[in-house]
């Protein structure tokens, strides 16, 4: 992930200053552990200004509304406290080669400011620290104590202090050239080491295109460079500085992240400012890394209580096929009482003939008991069976239930493999609430909702124009069958196979042809564990011929007066 440097910096608050000052701080919402946002109006317009430390994503720009559930975060809490009704009148760099902000509230434009909030966007030492009028330390969104820093430590009460200074000499147009060169090539090094060793204000990804639009390698030693070769790259060097000078950024998207300087004159965007790509492009970076760990999170656990409910079952199934020699014992014990006469003291086994087929049937027998006592022990090996499976079935059905639903789940993960977009996230957030309803994943103190899904259902148009509508988890699963269908209505599942509950929208008096059925079928086998199959049975019916079991978990349903149609997967990858 691409880190917020000191050029993105100044080009993001180049375009603060400009729309957003002064504006009045109305809210304050910390949108998890490394980002609060500040609910902002001016004359002109509202928005929220994201402040984030994330290690990876450090940053301040416009971004996204918060979503609507409950701050508990004690640091947006002091924020609030302090900052609630004032006016935000400057964004100022403490210094111009350093990242770090100093944000000024005041009662309004014009007063002396009575709280500094200072933005550190400095990789894995970010930090957001607030103090008061006197730069005492009032709350800090990371404190570091004596043991973790004894050069810096930031904690409440203490006085704020800025970070050692840059040692590096500071980059100037007035520059010449030649100074420029003999200080990037003093040393026999790479390209890239000796650009970042010798000046401020440089990071990774600065020098790589700044190299990279003079056509050189950054590997490549200084020394090898020829006249040429220097001329260009010192053409980019003063892009760079000019840029800053000028204010002149401009946004755009690149191939490994984004740039905000025009490296050259072709250089083309559709990017409308600096504050909608960094929001879009930290926003994104964020959501995939975050997809990632949770549909992680959530297979794993998955996998591990299937693994646990399948070998469950297999004990169950084990026992039930044990207690199917239940009858062969009690045929045997009749056997015996019917044939007391045959038995002898001291016999070990006998052989009787069968009642209906006239096989002699051996019988197993304890030498130091009678016949008698014998075929009772026999009785009674078949009672302790029968009660065996009377007890087991109903266990069985029970594990084999819970498997059928995690499969389903399981099926629901598995058509959202890579993440693309916001909904992706949404969809895997909405599952793993539905398993901590479930009690399969324990979060202390949850707080969860069973409001309906607020995300899009798959949509899509079969050959005539009706709408086919997709259950993205069981959430809108059920949302669909039970809320979204009407009786004109058709309702498509895979047979005895997980996936994705789907409708067929029609209309009173609409028909859907064998074209249309057939497409959403093809849908329906595509949304389903059976996705990799060349024909896969689905069957289609009424919605009020659905029905949902009393106590039976999310997304699970039962049907009746079903029609069977086979679905194609691959014809419908093809077609979407």
């Amino acid at each position: 992930m691409q880190s917020v440097d000191l050029t993105t910096l100044i080009a993001s608050c180049c375009e603060l200053r400009k729309d957003w000052l002064p504006a009045r701080l109305e809210q304050v919402y910390q949108r998890d552990r490394f980002t609060i946002s500040l609910g902002l109006r001016t004359l002109k317009r509202r928005g929220w200004l994201d402040i984030s430390w994330h290690p990876q994503a450090a940053r301040i720009c416009i971004g996204d509304p918060p979503p609507r559930i409950p701050d508990t975060f004690t640091f947006s809490d002091q924020l609030r406290h302090q900052l609630g009704g004032l006016a935000l009148v400057e964004i100022q760099q403490i210094d111009p080669w350093e990242r770090i902000l100093d944000l000024q509230f005041s009662q309004r434009p014009g007063d002396s400011p009575l709280w500094h909030l200072y933005v550190e966007i400095m990789g894995k030492y970010s930090n957001v620290i607030l103090t008061g009028s006197d730069n005492s330390i009032v709350t800090a969104a990371h404190q570091v104590n004596i043991q973790q820093s004894s050069v810096r430590p930031i904690l409440t009460g203490q006085p704020y202090e800025l970070p050692p200074k840059l040692t590096e000499p500071i980059p100037s147009l007035n520059e010449p050239q030649s100074r420029w060169q003999e200080r990037v090539s003093l040393i026999p090094s790479a390209l890239k080491q000796q650009l970042l060793k010798n000046y401020r204000g440089l990071s990774s990804g600065l020098v790589l295109s700044m190299i990279q639009a003079a056509n050189l390698d950054p590997t490549q030693p200084t020394h090898t460079l020829r006249t040429e070769d220097w001329n260009r790259l010192f053409k980019s060097w003063q892009t760079w500085l000019k840029t800053l000078e000028n204010y002149n950024f401009f946004p755009y998207y690149t191939s490994k992240g984004y740039e905000v300087i025009p490296w050259t004159s072709e250089t083309v965007s559709d990017v409308k400012s600096i504050q909608i790509l960094l929001n879009t492009y930290y926003t994104n970076q964020l959501n995939h890394q975050e997809f990632q760990q949770l549909r992680h999170q959530i297979n794993q656990k998955i996998n591990n209580v299937l693994t646990k409910l399948q070998f469950k079952a297999e004990q169950f199934i084990q026992r039930l096929q044990q207690s199917d020699e239940a009858d062969e014992y009690r045929a045997k014990a009749d056997l015996l009482m019917a044939f007391l006469h045959e038995w002898k003291p001291g016999m070990k086994e006998i052989l009787l003939p069968d009642f209906e087929t006239g096989e002699p049937v051996k019988i197993p027998l304890n030498p130091e008991n009678n016949a008698v006592w014998n075929a009772q022990n026999l009785y009674k090996r078949h009672q302790k069976l029968k009660r065996a499976r009377i007890a087991v079935e109903p266990l069985l059905n029970e594990v084999k239930t819970e498997i059928n639903y995690l499969e389903q789940v399981e099926s629901a993960i598995s058509l959202i493999e890579t993440y693309k977009t916001a909904e992706d996230l949404q969809t895997l957030a909405e599952i793993r609430e539905e398993l901590i309803q479930q009690g399969y994943i324990n979060v202390p103190d949850n707080r969860s909702s069973n409001s309906p899904s607020s995300i899009e259902f798959y949509r899509y148009q079969t050959p005539n124009n009706f709408e086919v509508l997709i259950g993205r988890n069981n959430r809108q699963n059920d949302q669909l069958t039970f809320k979204v269908a009407t009786d004109y209505d058709l309702w498509f599942h895979t047979q005895e196979i997980p996936g994705s509950h789907v409708l067929l929208r029609l209309s009173a008096g609409q028909v859907a042809d064998d074209m249309d059925l057939q497409f959403t079928a093809n849908l329906t086998a595509y949304y389903s564990r059976a996705r990799q199959s060349e024909q896969v049975p689905v069957i289609y019916t009424k919605p009020k011929h659905v029905y949902k079991p009393k106590g039976s978990k999310p997304g699970m349903v039962i049907y009746k007066q079903e029609t069977v149609i086979w679905g194609n997967p691959h014809q419908a990858k093809i077609a979407l």
